[in-house]
């Protein structure tokens, strides 16, 4: 049985006349070269391997006009390259046109590349060339060794936008207000997490969005546990809501333990101070 989510935008699927299949996360330059080649009344179809991370779930939506459609891997991937075919019919059709990437392949063990796939659909197929930024191709394993070292100026640049992670908030140890500056402490969850480390980010909180500076990391002059706090830079900010949103700009500076608070605290001013700069800049 096919396990398939609901778009979050209501269209009738026998509206769509064109799909774009694919991972899709990220949703970068890449994958919206691929959505520029849909018709008007195009939609997505995203395959849910389970590695989703950087826009796990149904946060792709965001980032499209189109209605994205979820398949689970696990429950297509039995599927001859012609059964799959058939089911993309079933579910939507009126299906005149299909747009992959020139990697795609389908069907079981992958056994269908974009060679089959005119032959077998029997309407146009559009192929996408592999998409490349300063001779970096943009793919979404790119885009998180980049993260994961906390190049985060490379990432946003394949990314085509800034890299943005969701979180709810959480008690935090209780020193920020007191001894440093007051944080919002976040759990996150699904989203992959750029290297440990200071990073001038914005924080979007009940849909307005904040300048701030965030660190993620083991606090390892303090208690040495895993946190991500971000402060707002020149706001007292008292009500928030569970969704909290960080967009990341820039990295900093990596992870450092201090042997006094004192040194920890002035650390944090010039942080802050640098934050403010670059957005001075950017503005």
């Amino acid at each position: 049985m096919v396990i398939m989510k609901n778009s979050s935008i209501l269209i009738n699927k026998n509206q769509i006349t064109s799909i774009a299949i694919g991972g899709f996360d990220g949703m970068h330059i890449a994958h919206q070269t691929l959505f520029s080649n849909l018709t008007k009344n195009g939609g997505i179809v995203a395959i849910e391997s389970g590695y989703a991370n950087l826009t796990p779930k149904s946060f792709r939506q965001e980032y499209t006009k189109f209605p994205v459609y979820y398949y689970v891997l696990d429950s297509i991937k039995h599927l001859t390259g012609e059964q799959f075919i058939k089911l993309l019919k079933e579910e939507f059709p009126n299906i005149r046109k299909i747009v992959v990437g020139f990697d795609f392949c389908f069907g079981k063990n992958r056994k269908h590349c974009v060679k089959d796939l005119s032959k077998l659909f029997g309407g146009e197929v559009v192929i996408i060339d592999e998409v490349s930024i300063n001779k970096i191709a943009v793919h979404s394993r790119i885009i998180r060794e980049y993260i994961k070292e906390g190049d985060i100026t490379t990432a946003n640049t394949l990314l085509g936008k800034k890299y943005k992670i969701h979180g709810r908030q959480v008690k935090g140890q209780g020193l920020g207000s007191k001894s440093f500056v007051p944080t919002i402490n976040l759990e996150v969850n699904d989203f992959l997490l750029p290297n440990e480390g200071v990073y001038a980010t914005k924080t979007i909180l009940n849909n307005n969005t904040y300048k701030s500076i965030t660190f993620l990391g083991h606090r390892v002059t303090t208690d040495g546990s895993y946190a991500i706090e971000t402060h707002i830079l020149d706001e007292e900010i008292t009500n928030h809501t569970q969704d909290i949103q960080i967009k990341f700009f820039k990295k900093l500076r990596g992870n450092q333990k201090f042997d006094k608070f004192e040194a920890l605290k002035e650390q944090i001013d010039t942080d802050i101070q640098g934050v403010k700069k670059y957005f001075n800049k950017e503005d």
